[in-house]
């Protein structure tokens, strides 16, 4: 069992290089996305607690499973610590599993932009609402710390790619290759 944490800022491209690499390996994608948009879809409002659940089931089931591996996106808040345990106990849930990290990184201009495109409001509901989309990503920007310090990732299969001026295709081939996937 293989688990790819794809992690980065809001609109970095973290979903669309999933989306690739699934194309591109026996990884099946579950992006963040997958767990929110049902949730607001039924309650009308973010619930935290039913996102959380949704995906613990998920993840035990999957990790249980004799599949090839997992995809999971998501904004890791460096400098929260519930966002570290969080992933702690997703490395728990996926214990015996070959753990990889691709953190993808671009400025805010360029996620900006990203912010708008089909896929993303096509695959995001809540998103399609894109000067509320953006103010919260400019929000999040700049109360948290969502790029890594060198070092910082605990993985010992770890990537950083800034993926400003590549494809979502050509990202997910780098991941494909440095991690043999």
């Amino acid at each position: 069992m293989k688990l790819v944490l794809i992690i980065g800022d809001a609109a970095v491209g973290k979903m669309t290089v999933g989306q690739e690499l699934m194309k591109i390996t026996d990884l099946r994608l579950f992006h963040n996305h997958m767990a929110i948009e049902p949730v607001l879809d039924i309650f009308g409002y973010f619930n935290g607690d039913a996102i959380r659940a949704i995906r613990e089931v998920v993840f035990k089931e999957y990790a249980k499973s004799n599949n090839y591996g997992l995809i999971f996106t998501f904004m890791w808040a460096f400098d929260c610590k519930e966002d570290w345990e969080y992933v702690d106990h997703l490395m728990n849930i996926f214990s015996g599993a070959d753990i990889y990290c691709a953190e993808l990184v671009a400025p805010q201009e360029i996620r900006l932009k990203r912010n708008a495109t089909e896929n993303r409001l096509k695959n995001k509901p809540s998103k399609r609402d894109i000067e509320t989309s953006n103010q919260r990503l400019i929000k999040d920007d700049k109360n948290y710390r969502l790029v890594s310090r060198d070092g910082e990732i605990p993985f010992k299969n770890y990537i950083k790619i800034d993926n400003s001026d590549i494809t979502a295709k050509e990202a997910a081939l780098i991941i494909k290759n440095k991690f043999n996937l």
